[in-house]
């Protein structure tokens, strides 16, 4: 089994990426609109790719345990966080209007993508980012469903539309070339375009995720709540890690999904309730707070959880 600083050494490359966005974004080589740019293209171009490359001819695909179980596993967890992230915070005082719905909406989001796809490649091999990806489906109606209802009150009349989006189209194409056998004729200058693509994906997704988080480390003192951040942590890297592992202990899925499971369990809060919030009138701060947080104390906490949950599922 890795040690402590094997595994925190397995992390450290994507915190430091993140980092090096920051550190760019603050002398001005990066600006909002670049931002907007470079998530767009990670969305609709870099982060498809991956996912084509991914699930396209990828053996553990072959197991139908590892197609039908991993989106409802990412949705059932997302949306149930997000759900009791809203009674914890009702309970602690939180309203709506005053971040309740933002902090519910955060705490429930965990980061699904950009630091476990190199982590699942890093711990269990290349195989195991198919399995990942899948699961990532259900992590996404759930954003855009449940998580979108409860941070804006929107209808599911009007959020439908947006689980029409790049790595949700790749991924069913995918899925159809894998039935039709299309890795088999495709030609081999498309294979290594849709790899070069791919391979950009996470390193271009961090730094931007590094230069949005940079507006916020501009105002150092208000990255931390009192109320907020340790109701964040407490939810987020401790009671939801242990609920994870213990339904991955106990559901009749794959052990491709356990690993996906476990490695799930240990992720702080993604990133993406901070620019949906700005969207959808929620608390931004909020969601900042709740990010940064967690992120701060998953640099501890990654790593343990990692050890407990390889020990744990094995």
């Amino acid at each position: 089994m890795p040690t402590y600083f094997e595994l925190l050494g397995l992390i450290a490359p994507v915190f430091a990426l993140i980092a090096l966005g920051s550190v760019v974004r603050f002398v001005g080589w990066l600006t909002p609109e670049s931002d907007q740019g470079m998530f767009k293209l990670v969305l609709n171009v870099l982060y498809p790719a991956l996912i084509f490359k991914s699930v396209l001819g990828n053996p553990a695909l072959a197991d139908p345990r590892n197609v039908f179980w991993p989106p409802v596993v990412g949705f059932t967890t997302m949306a149930g966080g997000i759900l009791f992230a809203w009674w914890i915070g009702r309970a602690m005082g939180f309203s709506e209007g005053k971040g309740l719905r933002t902090f519910a909406f955060a705490v429930g989001i965990f980061n699904f993508g950009y630091i476990p796809i190199p982590l699942m490649e890093s711990l269990f091999g290349p195989e195991s980012i198919g399995v990942l990806l899948v699961h990532n489906v259900g992590c996404e109606i759930a954003i855009w469903s449940v998580g979108v209802l409860v941070l804006s009150g929107l209808s599911w009349r009007d959020g439908w539309h947006r689980l029409i989006s790049g790595p949700v189209v790749a991924l069913v194409v995918a899925g159809i070339g894998n039935v039709v056998g299309l890795d088999k004729v495709m030609p081999q200058a498309a294979h290594t375009t849709i790899g070069m693509a791919a391979a950009c994906a996470i390193p271009v997704a961090l730094i931007a995720i590094g230069s949005t988080l940079s507006e916020s480390l501009r105002q150092p003192a208000q990255l931390f709540s009192a109320r907020v951040t340790p109701a964040a942590c407490f939810l987020r890297l401790l009671l939801y890690p242990a609920v994870f592992l213990l339904l991955a202990k106990v559901l009749p899925i794959s052990q491709d999904l356990k690993r996906v499971m476990l490695v799930e369990a240990a992720m702080p809060a993604g990133i993406i309730p901070i620019l949906i919030a700005k969207h959808y009138g929620g608390q931004p701060l909020t969601a900042v707070q709740v990010v940064i947080g967690t992120t701060v104390v998953g640099l501890v906490a990654i790593p343990l959880w990692l050890r407990v949950g390889l020990a744990w599922i094995g």
